[in-house]
């Protein structure tokens, strides 16, 4: 069924032009196709401030020693980097390519948290010599690595990221809480992780951390973690992790960040010390919302369903094929409204399906078609599927574009190739 309501899945502020035109951070939608081309990523630069100051203004006023750190890898390009640490975010970094990026947007290293559960000692290297301010111990072997990697004299500062036991209401693979993950240790384990790093020459145990997965929709399983990991003792840090849902579709009603924010202090409260500092690693909250994909319809195939092909698909959104998230859409210069087809992408994959039975107003071929929602993972998880150009990122703000990510060029799909010894010319 058609929504009217379909404007409301896009970056808070969009409208629509005299004509009826979708417009996003003040910029025609079919302006900004044409001046960058499709697919095009299209991103709200103030609707994505807005909600960073939203979120640190909504813990600060009810414990005023915490702070917000940006999960990266659900948007890794160095301009969101860079916005994030000019609103007073840190960063959490999942890698050696996170660590690079955002040195590259200009962050502060000190105000950075480097994550994973496979960590090389190259990584763990570039951590210590860039100055990385907390390294999330996973496991005995990153501490290992460190005690080999940190030079005496310096303390490298750690949180040990513990199990919570509690099983999530989402995707299997982006659930992370549970007994069985493959992140983390468990209570027992992390006890005797906490207490070897206290007694490390080189590290120092800040707190601890805990994560439950992503795309949840229920705060109190957020907030469910926290007292399995204030009972491992006192600390200065207790990092709580991210993972609260977005409104991807018309029936997704996540929690406000507010009332995110109130659930999870409200928990903390007689729990972990006041004086404590808590951190919190929203992601996909932070940035789903603000951004939308532009396609053009390539061609309107009409048989037993109604197959609406675009020019991009699962090499710019992986998040359908992959977890099988549900997004909404619209054509660009008719907002709503029309029956249902099935919008499918450009890739030699019949999984290549964006969005099924979405109501659409009379599509024909060149028509450019919008995805309100695509702002986090998407981008991560883009790639070169059938010889595809990842996608452009453009800035929109108050009627004024910038383009923060070039398209790939031909010569980008050739660029890693190793021409053989001795080939004649």
């Amino acid at each position: 069924m058609s929504d009217p309501g379909v404007l409301g899945l896009f970056p808070p502020g969009s409208s629509l032009d005299q004509d009826g035109t979708l417009m996003v951070g003040g910029c025609r939608l079919d302006a900004v196709a044409a001046e960058f081309g499709t697919p095009v990523m299209v991103v709200d630069e103030t609707a994505l401030r807005a909600r960073a100051r939203e979120y640190l203004a909504a813990f600060r006023d009810l414990w005023p020693r915490s702070d917000v750190a940006f999960a990266s890898k659900a948007f890794p390009c160095t301009a969101i980097q860079q916005l994030m640490s000019e609103e007073g975010l840190h960063l959490d970094v999942a890698g050696g390519g996170e660590i690079v990026t955002a040195l590259s947007a200009g962050a502060d290293p000190a105000r950075m948290l480097l994550h994973g559960n496979a960590k090389t000692d190259e990584e763990l290297a570039l951590a210590v010599s860039n100055g990385v301010g907390l390294v999330v111990v996973d496991n005995f072997d990153d501490i290992d690595r460190l005690e080999r990697i940190v030079e005496p004299g310096r303390r490298q500062g750690c949180l040990v990221r513990v199990v919570p036991g509690v099983q999530a209401s989402t995707h299997a693979a982006v659930a992370t809480g549970h007994a069985g993950s493959k992140f983390g240790l468990l209570p027992a384990d992390a006890r005797i992780a906490i207490e070897r790093i206290r007694r490390s020459r080189v590290l120092r145990c800040d707190g601890v951390h805990t994560h439950v997965g992503s795309q949840l929709l229920d705060a109190a399983q957020l907030a469910a973690a926290v007292e399995p990991v204030a009972e491992l003792g006192s600390f200065d840090v207790y990092d709580f992790g991210g993972g609260l849902g977005v409104r991807y579709t018309y029936v997704d009603q996540p929690p406000s960040v507010r009332d995110y924010a109130a659930m999870m202090v409200e928990k903390a409260r007689g729990l972990v010390p006041a004086d404590a500092r808590i951190i919190v690693e929203p992601g996909r909250s932070m940035t789903a919302a603000a951004a939308c994909t532009v396609y053009r319809v390539t061609t309107v195939k009409r048989g037993e369903r109604i197959h609406v092909a675009v020019d991009g698909g699962m090499g710019d959104n992986l998040e359908v094929s992959l977890y099988g998230q549900r997004f909404e859409a619209t054509l660009v210069d008719r907002v709503g409204g029309g029956a249902p087809v099935t919008v499918v992408g450009r890739h030699c994959e019949s999984g290549d399906e964006l969005i099924d039975l979405v109501p659409l107003a009379d599509p024909v071929v060149g028509d450019l078609l919008a995805v309100p929602v695509t702002g986090a993972y998407c981008y991560t998880m883009s790639n070169q599927y059938n010889g595809a150009r990842r996608i452009p990122v453009v800035f929109a703000a108050e009627g004024q574009t910038r383009l923060v990510v070039r398209r790939d060029t031909w010569a980008d799909l050739l660029a890693r190739d190793v021409p053989a010894s001795g080939q004649s010319g």
